[in-house]
């Protein structure tokens, strides 16, 4: 099930010569669930492209979104990105669980409300 996701994060910064990865801005994880290590779904509403990895903790309040490694080859500066988290839950559980939705402004701060 969908647990978190950061809805029009954009592309700060790629680093290619990197084992993988994207960092995130640590308000924007705290905000929606993220812990570092954890598996992300990341899809680039510029490309189309989507992909998976694994979550960098980026300095508090930076709105640093990074993509390292091989995923650098697949968004660009300014790119809009969607960062999904999924859980695993009981079926009984799975109806009433609510998506925490972290929305985002251009420099990727949090738009409150």
């Amino acid at each position: 099930m969908l647990k978190s996701k950061i809805h029009h994060a954009r592309v700060t910064a790629t680093e290619l010569e990197y084992e993988g990865s994207i960092t995130i801005d640590r308000t924007l994880m705290e905000a929606a669930a993220l812990i570092p290590g954890e598996q992300v779904h990341v899809l680039n509403m510029n490309t189309g492209d989507r992909f998976i990895t694994y979550v960098i903790e980026g300095e508090k309040d930076s709105g640093v979104i990074v993509l390292n490694g091989p995923a650098a080859r697949l968004g660009q500066v300014g790119d809009r990105l969607i960062i999904l988290a999924y859980c695993a839950v009981p079926v009984e559980q799975a109806a009433a669980l609510r998506p925490i939705v972290v929305r985002v402004d251009d420099k990727n701060r949090l738009i409150k409300g």
